[in-house]
Order: structure tokens, then sequence, then C-alpha cells
């Protein structure tokens, strides 16, 4: 039934604005005229949208990569809609092979159950929690008969299934497919049906699993899911996807300094996107500092700041942020030392080799990562570049450790 054409000239205005902000940092919306009907006729009878997001929780260290989805969350969850979370607590035990070139490791339950309360409480700095449902997908997976299954999966041939690039190249090069990675796309398309999910997000990584929940719908002869596809974000490097493996990730939990700096070392040409994709700033103000920022009106640095001290406060509050964006200016712009360093006693030898020091303080976390460090030029002692990986650091008076750009540790002696 197309609703479009119910509408009162106000009701198109509420539709067409809730559009307008789910479209902006859309990579795609599938299809997105069935979005806007469904819109439509939650704004007509007053009845909320059910939005999914699957989680497998394999990886409970949420950075701002993850929150790209859950920004688009609390959008529509601000706009009244209802936030469906499932946990894979069924799933997470067989593993998405998205992205995999082998067999991936099952979870069991007692990690999935560890992995998915730390999700709860990261989760709980974007999403009102009190609003959102919780599922896990055991409760309807766990109970299916053989019969069911055998039902389920003759919905897919194995064709359809070996289109997935994932499969695709491991089957080229001969590496193995374990017969149970095949029903993880259909254990994840069967949420959507016992949920009647109205939207389900996800990421580009993420598009054979999505559309399998809208096909599976259509197969159980219920109303089929929209599909909204976002962006993987890049890292600090502007290169690879953001993730704490790479060492390019901004972590939700980190502190505020952190947070701030490493925004400011992001590449220019990835302002943009991160102000579309990971702020809380309106739609408005979104493009007020893309159009400034094209124009040379807004310069780089100065946008970067705006972004950088938009997110601390975002996570760590505006009286935070205020402090972060000090603290950085005092040492970035002014070359000063931050007044708020850490302070530790030193109770080892009065001389200790450079790499070791750095070890106990626990700057680097091995010698070969703090050699390299050293040899980059990333470590200075009271403010002097460490050119020597040999260097014996006296620690009879009180001297002050550097490491990169943010980390800075006063050793005081006993």
């Amino acid at each position: 039934m197309d609703f479009l054409k119910q509408l009162s000239k106000e009701q198109l205005v509420e539709v067409e604005r809730q559009l307008a902000i789910y479209h902006n940092g859309a990579k795609e919306i599938i299809p997105e005229i069935e979005l806007k009907n469904k819109l439509a006729k939650s704004v007509l009878h007053n009845i909320p949208l059910k939005i999914k997001l699957g989680l497998d929780p394999s990886a409970p260290d949420v950075h701002l990569g993850h929150t790209v989805v859950l920004n688009k969350l609390k959008q529509f969850q601000e706009n009244g809609h209802i936030i469906q979370l499932i946990i894979g607590d069924f799933t997470g035990k067989i593993g998405d092979p998205t992205g995999k070139s082998a067999i991936r490791k099952q979870l069991t339950t007692e990690e999935v159950q560890i992995n998915a309360k730390t999700y709860f409480k990261q989760f709980g700095k974007v999403l009102d929690m009190e609003k959102v449902e919780l599922h896990y997908n055991s409760k309807w997976l766990a109970g299916l008969q053989l019969e069911q299954l055998i039902h389920l999966s003759s919905s897919i041939t194995v064709a359809r299934l070996l289109e997935r690039n994932d499969f695709a190249n491991r089957l080229a090069k001969g590496k193995p497919i374990s017969l149970h990675e095949f029903f993880y796309p259909l254990m994840q398309g069967y949420d959507s049906v016992a949920l009647e999910s109205d939207v389900e997000l996800g990421g580009t990584d993420q598009h054979f699993n999505v559309l399998m929940g809208r096909h599976l719908q259509e197969h159980f002869g219920k109303e089929k899911q929209v599909v909204l596809l976002l962006p993987l974000l890049e890292g600090l490097d502007g290169v690879e996807k953001m993730s704490k493996s790479k060492h390019n990730y901004i972590g939700i939990d980190e502190d505020p300094n952190d947070m701030y700096g490493k925004t400011m070392s992001l590449p220019d040409e990835l302002i943009g996107k991160y102000i579309d994709l990971v702020t809380d700033l309106s739609l408005d103000e979104k493009e007020k500092v893309k159009k400034e920022l094209t124009n040379g009106i807004f310069h780089p640095r100065d946008a970067k700041m705006h972004l950088a001290r938009t997110i601390v406060a975002m996570y760590h509050g505006e009286e935070v942020a205020d402090k972060a964006e000090e603290t950085f200016k005092i040492i970035f712009q002014k070359g000063a030392l931050p007044d708020d360093m850490p302070i530790i006693t030193w109770n080892g030898p009065q001389e200790v080799p450079i790499v070791e020091l750095l070890m106990a303080l626990e700057l680097l976390k091995s010698k070969t990562e703090a050699r390299k460090m050293i040899q980059n030029g990333g470590v200075r002692i009271n403010q002097v570049k460490v050119e020597n990986i040999h260097l014996n650091v006296s620690t009879v008076e009180e001297v002050i450790v550097q490491v990169g750009k943010r980390k800075f540790m006063k050793v005081v002696p006993k």
C-alpha cells in the first residue's frame, strides 16, 4: 500500500525530514522508496518502526568505527523508533565468516556473555539503553527443529552463498569452508523474520548478510525490511579500516587528551566524513562545517579542532572537552609541557638503559617497539630527542619522558 499518498502536507514534511537525516552518511538504502513508504506509514498511524542491528560480540572494545552505525541508530531512536539489538549468543558460536580467509574460531557461551556485557556498557554512551530492545537470538534459533532448519536452508542455493567474495576466494584458493559457516547468513537473516524488523543497519561489508534478512522475510510471507548500509570508517592512517589490531583507532573509552590528539592527527581529507559519521551535530551544522571547509572559510586545522572537541564532548562532557582542547594548545601549539602528566616514583637503579626504562614505565609494550620508536625520533628525555637506542638515562634527578606526541611521564627519584 502506498502510504505516501495518504499524508497531509505537514506529515509529508516530517517524512522528508527524517529521510534526510537517515540518508546523511549512508552508503546505500535498499530500496529507498520502501523506507520512505515505511516512514509514511509510521507517521500516518503513529507506529514506530523496528530498527535492527545484529551483533556477534567477538570484539567488545568499541571505537569510533563502531559508532558509525550506533549514531545512525541514535537518529532513529530520537525520532521515536524502536531499536532492536540482537546479541548473537547463538550465531556468535558459529562466527561471521565475512572477510575471513580461514575458518573462524567459535566462541563459547561464557565468552559471548562477557563480551555482550561490555557492549551494553559502551553502547550506553551513544544510545538510551533503557529504550532499547535487547534480544539474544538463541531464544528462537536454539529451538529450531531439523525439519525447520531444512526448510530454512531450502530458501537459498549453494551457488548464491558462493557469491560471497570471502567464500569464493577461499574456494578458489583451495582453503576449507566448513558447512556450518553457510548457516551464518541464514541464521542472521532469520533474526529479522523472528522480530519482524522494518529496517536493518550494517556496514558495507555486511551487504550479503543483511540482504538475507529481506530475502527470508519474503520467503516466510513477512513484510520485507529495508537495508541501510553505512560506509566503513578509515582509521588514523586514512587508508585502512579503523581497527584496534591496526593501531589506527580512537576508542570511545580513551583518555580525552588522547582522543583529542588522535583526532587532530587525521588526514584533512577525512574531516568531512568524520563530521558526517561520528558526530552528533545536527544535519544543518554538518552541512555548514563541510561547506565552509570546502570554500576555505574554515581552515582544516580549525575544522579538525571543532571535530576533536565535538567527539570528546560526546563521550566525556563539555567541560572535559574544553580542558582537552586547552591541553592540546599548550602542548602542540605553544610547545609547553602538560601540567597534569602522570608522576611515578622510581625505585630502580640510578642509571637505566632507555629501552628498559620505557618498558618499566609501560609506555611501550615491547623492546622491539621501543627501539623502533627511538629510531623514528618518537622518544624524548627532558624534551631532547633520543637518537641512541643504547642511551643510559640517569634517574638521580627528576626526568620527563615523552613518547610520541601525547604520552608524558615525570619520573622522580625515591
